[in-house]
């Protein structure tokens, strides 16, 4: 079983350099044909790229060694260089060292050197001068840089599906997409983020990511917390699922918002919209219009269980996802498309 990661430790060391060859040039009638011991081989760099194939770090290996380079040889032949390493990581992991970030793989072929391969040895061709016509001298190899990393990944969807536990989301996603998240009846279901693609007619794709739900104190590491939480980070709209079926509904949203706020500032100003699901039960009807009148945001009254209403929700998406896309190439960058 494949299970979902979105945090690895990794170890990795570059190539270790060829050494220098050491050797002198001979035949017959020309005995003295001078030094001819070439350069060893630059070592192997361990590298990090991002394929939009991977969705988890599971087969992320903790070690990662570059290839060595080769010797020096005779008749100024110089060794050949280590191959690469290449390690696929999913689109948006983020690369740390001693917590710092020092890379963050946001792009499909993004690539980042974790660790470079050792200078090959020089030869003792290299070391003839005037003063020296008959050096001896040559030198190993370097070995490559060795460096612990933490990999961890945000999840890039393009939409970010969040409320409380039993709020209906993966039941929710499964409506809209071809996602199957487990749906039950006990909260926390859902233990990773799964994303659903969303096909339209013009062949666009929207990704929306079911995150596990949050609680209160989710931003002090409570419950699934700060697991979680990053994964809302990346999305470029939020789309908030409340229960309209329990009493004032408009409170589940206000806790929601606080506690995104309080993770990151500014995180809860994303553009978002308001989906009151569970229209299908008769308390829900009643909170509706309570709801409307307690909030600003435009709110979407649908049921994931019978499908009513989710045409609207799908249009809406698409709104919001095409002025995602007129506001990044305003910028001059280019939006994220799966």
């Amino acid at each position: 079983t494949r299970y979902f990661v979105d945090h690895r430790k990794v170890r990795v060391v570059g190539g270790q350099g060829g050494g220098g060859g050491h050797s002198f040039y001979s035949e017959p009638r020309k005995i003295f044909g001078g030094p001819d011991g070439g350069n060893g081989g630059d070592g192997g760099h361990v590298i990090l790229k991002a394929d939009q194939q991977m969705k988890s770090l599971s087969s992320v290996l903790p070690f990662y060694q570059g290839f060595h380079g080769e010797r020096g040889g005779s008749k100024n032949c110089y060794g050949a260089n280590g191959a690469y390493v290449y390690v696929k990581v999913p689109v948006g992991t983020l690369v740390k060292e001693d917590g710092k970030v020092v890379a963050d793989l946001t792009q499909h072929g993004q690539e980042y050197v974790a660790a470079y391969g050792g200078a090959g040895g020089k030869g003792n061709r290299f070391f003839l001068s005037n003063e020296n016509r008959a050096p001896t001298l040559f030198t190993p190899g370097e070995p490559g840089q060795e460096r612990v990393l933490h990999l961890e990944l945000k999840t890039t969807a393009h939409a970010g599906l969040v409320g409380f536990p039993n709020a209906g989301k993966s039941s929710l996603l499964r409506a809209i997409s071809s996602a199957k998240p487990a749906v039950a009846a006990y909260p926390f279901t859902t233990l990773n983020p799964h994303v659903g693609i969303v096909h339209y007619q013009d062949y666009e794709q929207v990704a929306v990511a079911d995150i596990p739900g949050l609680i209160k104190g989710a931003h002090q590491n409570r419950g699934l917390g700060m697991a979680f939480l990053r994964h809302i980070e990346r999305c470029r709209f939020l789309l908030y699922v409340v229960d309209l079926s329990v009493s004032q509904p408009w409170i589940q949203l206000q806790d929601l918002k606080y506690e995104l706020e309080q993770y990151k500032k500014g995180l809860s100003e994303r553009p978002c919209v308001v989906i009151g699901n569970k229209i299908d039960l008769v308390q829900s009807r009643i909170n509706l219009p309570l709801l409307k009148e307690q909030i600003d945001d435009r709110v979407i009254a649908l049921s994931a269980l019978t499908g009513d209403n989710l045409e609207e929700l799908l249009l809406h998406l698409r709104e919001l996802y095409d002025t995602y896309v007129k506001t990044e190439q305003s910028r001059g960058q280019n939006p994220v498309k799966w």
